[in-house]
């Protein structure tokens, strides 16, 4: 069940001939594949059988014809009997882990891997070409191999391979988003643009116009693929177990991520209970890795060994019971598989009855002997107990061997009966029923301790009937939530020829450009430049040619000629135009608008046909900046007679417009929306 993976054919706008995969090919077939289809079917289904349910709701609501009414009874019945017929087939989808398993482990327990979220084609291109030519004043026509680009990644993000390509397609493509954000999506102007994402565990349909599902899809799809990548690790090698721990710590700590950046996601999947659960989950298989790494090499038949692997097994034990324990709370119960919460119950009883198994190996085949550490065993045995049986001190068990042989049996007992109840358990689901493979481990662990008690077996002893104290958990290694580093990834930016980020985005309204005749008088061009890319007029002599023919104070020139100066400084800008002739020069300048914005509008999320309205904020006015008072310009150097001195002046100038500028504009800074994009919403951006 490997993926097949199309050739790097993309080129990446983002670098000299960097190439990014398209992930795995969709019409592979491979069981993963498969299974990702069949998602995609039972999607399309459940909500057909969901559009006709809300169908006959509104008419039965609208009519008071009686037949009417039984006939759209009849017909809802129907629809949710099939409704939780393809609910029951995709739980299925998600039991289906075998799918996810190596191909060549037999001899370990199955993990539980994340199906991928499914989603809807998205199509970028009139939306932005219109958006370029309405805001940015450029045709759109001439940025179709950058949308087409973009659009390519995301399909390429439906089917990523599981591996470390299949991550960094997804890390490309989430880091994308923030850069489109601020390019193409302002919180006064709607794109027209949905998202849409089904529900992994529900098949449930989630629209949304703004890119917050967008991304926090994405880091699911990650944290997903991470414990598909976990799963599929070869854990009979220390190295596949590393690789099986380091995934699942990482899938947990995105998981985590996702939790505490969007919590207001609307899809039932990504909610904060939900995300906890699975949270625990990651965790508790990257632990029961953690176990079989220290038993791999082989367990030391030595008493304080055993002791160790027993604490062990019981922190493997109690973390699953943790997850068991969070499953079957509502409203998580309703919705997660049956496999998954049966799959953590017999693993709490399996690996409990494990933990008692090594205490009795170590009670009733390890003696106290003359060589033997007294003091050590003695430490050890109390660290295991947190009450010991009728008052019973450590050194008297280890020191009585009648009484060291009948805990141990009580610690056979109690695993015999652990084993039992994790096998009668692994039988009520009849998913678990097809994996032959775990079957075969709880079997093989009962018989060892049937074995076990069997070689200690006194007919005289039928009647003993003492209950063997409980385990204290303990690790030397816990699993922890790893902060993942490939979800951001370094990218640049598809659109980098609308300029730069900070000053051309969304939130920034611009005139369209402007074209000025700048005719040198005496080698003065009557104003001067200063800022990072792009350059900004300052100090404009309002008597000169440049300023008659529209040039104001605080325009950004956007070109010099035929040539693009967007992503200029001042020293390149300077030297196109210092050998100006006396015939002049073209430049194009845009001037940011001073009318008021429009109050942002409301943003609909769709979930199953039930509309959630989320209001957006606000951006803040001032009352003291409607009315800028108008100030005189005094005539400065020219930019031609920019000598050593004012070369020393500009130089600390070259930053982009302080606030002495920015109050003569009508409006504050916008306070960010949910979800907000540090890295755009900087004090270096001018509003």
């Amino acid at each position: 069940m490997t993926d097949t993976l199309l050739p790097n054919a993309i080129k990446d706008s983002g670098g000299e001939g960097s190439y990014f995969r398209k992930g795995c090919n969709p019409f592979a077939q491979t069981g993963r594949s498969k299974l990702q289809n069949k998602r995609a079917s039972l999607n399309q289904q459940i909500i057909k059988q969901m559009r006709m349910r809300a169908g006959a709701e509104n008419l039965l609501k609208a009519t008071s014809n009686n037949k009417v009414k039984e006939m759209v009874l009849l017909e809802l019945s129907y629809v949710n009997s099939n409704l939780q017929l393809l609910m029951g087939q995709l739980e299925g989808l998600n039991s289906s882990v075998e799918v996810y398993q190596n191909t060549q482990e037999t001899a370990n327990i199955p993990l539980i891997a994340l199906g991928l979220k499914e989603t809807k084609e998205v199509d970028f291109s009139t939306p932005f070409k219109d958006f370029i030519l309405e805001h940015y004043s450029e045709d759109g026509s001439n940025y179709e191999d950058e949308i087409a680009d973009l659009m390519d990644l995301r399909q390429a993000c439906r089917t990523p391979s599981r591996n470390e390509a299949g991550v960094e397609l997804l890390a490309k493509y989430f880091s994308h988003l923030p850069l489109m954000e601020a390019r193409f999506f302002s919180p006064t102007h709607q794109t027209g643009i949905f998202f849409t994402w089904y529900d992994s565990f529900t098949g449930v349909p989630v629209c949304q116009q703004n890119l917050s599902l967008e991304k926090a899809s994405i880091l699911f799809n990650m944290a997903a693929l991470y414990s598909q990548i976990g799963t599929r690790c070869d854990r009979q090698t220390i190295a596949g177990l590393e690789e099986a721990i380091s995934s699942f710590q990482i899938a947990a700590g995105i998981l985590n991520q996702l939790k505490e950046t969007f919590t207001h996601t609307p899809s039932y999947d990504m909610s904060p209970a939900m995300l906890s659960m699975l949270i625990r989950m990651m965790l508790a298989q990257a632990q029961e890795c953690l176990f079989e790494k220290t038993a791999l090499p082989g367990i030391r038949n030595q008493f304080n060994s055993l002791m160790k692997m027993a604490q062990e097994a019981a922190k493997v034990s109690e973390i699953y019971d943790q997850v068991h324990q969070s499953m079957i709370q509502t409203p998580i119960k309703d919705n997660v598989p049956l496999f998954w919460s049966t799959m953590s119950q017999v693993k709490t009883n399996h690996y409990r009855s494990m933990a008692h198994y090594f205490v009795a190996s170590a009670l009733l085949d390890h003696q106290l002997g003359p060589s033997d550490d007294e003091d050590q065993q003695e430490k050890t045995l109390s660290q295991v107990y947190d009450r010991l049986p009728e008052g019973r001190s450590p050194l008297d068990i280890l020191k009585n061997k009648d009484e060291r042989e009948r805990i141990g049996k009580a610690h056979v007992r109690r695993a015999i009966l652990g084993h039992e109840e994790a096998l009668r358990i692994h039988g009520l689901c009849h998913h678990l029923n097809k994996l032959d493979v775990l079957q075969d481990i709880l079997k093989a662990s009962h018989q060892r301790s049937l074995n076990k008690y069997s070689e200690n077996e006194n007919g005289d002893e039928f009647t003993d009937y003492m209950e063997a104290p409980d385990i204290i958990s303990k690790t030397e290694h816990k699993a922890e939530m790893e902060v993942p580093t490939t979800t951001k990834v370094k990218v640049t930016d598809f659109f980098q020829r609308l300029g730069p980020l900070s000053v051309f985005s969304a939130k920034q309204r611009w005139t369209a450009p402007r074209t000025i005749r700048i005719c040198p008088e005496d080698r003065d061009l009557g104003f001067t430049l200063k800022g990072e890319t792009p350059v900004q007029v300052v100090s404009l002599d309002p008597l000169s040619p440049a300023a008659a023919d529209g040039l104001k104070e605080g325009d950004y020139i956007v070109a010099v000629g035929d040539t693009d100066c967007k992503w200029l400084g001042v020293s390149e800008v300077m030297r196109l135009l210092k050998d100006v002739n006396e015939e002049g020069i073209d430049i194009q300048v845009v001037s940011m608008m001073d009318s008021n914005p429009a109050m942002p509008t409301k943003s609909a999320t769709f979930c199953g046909n039930l509309p959630k309205t989320y209001s957006m904020i606000c951006l803040a006015y001032d009352d003291d900046d409607k009315n800028p008072k108008s100030r005189k310009v005094a005539k400065k150097s020219s930019f031609i007679n920019w000598g050593l001195k004012n070369k020393l002046k500009s130089a600390s100038t070259l930053s982009l417009p302080t606030s002495d500028h920015s109050s003569t504009l009508p409006w504050n800074k916008p306070c960010p929306t949910f979800p907000s994009s540090s890295s755009y919403n900087n004090d270096s951006a001018l509003y």
